[in-house]
């Protein structure tokens, strides 16, 4: 059986961990502050966004062709993989 001794540190040894801990953070953000960040547009890589309008109908047998083409099926859902196609 394994202890774990995380309860049993002491006041001082946590005082330490915290300031350790606060030292890495401050020399991590201060480096992080250094780093220059080219500003990308997706709009250009995307294209065009279409506008918003009320859509079409939608086709009322397209469920059951849906499920006509599934290979597994369980009651209303279609059984599949993940990566595997």
């Amino acid at each position: 059986m394994k202890i774990s001794t995380l309860g049993m540190v002491g006041e001082d040894k946590k005082e330490e961990i915290r300031r350790e801990a606060k030292q890495i953070l401050e020399r991590f953000s201060k480096e992080l502050g250094k780093v220059k960040i080219k500003e990308k547009s997706l709009k250009s890589k995307v294209g065009g966004f279409r506008k918003e309008g009320s859509g079409e109908e939608g086709d009322e047998d397209f469920k059951e062709k849906m499920f006509d083409n599934a290979p597994k099926k369980e009651g209303d859902f279609i059984v599949a993989e993940k990566k595997k196609w």
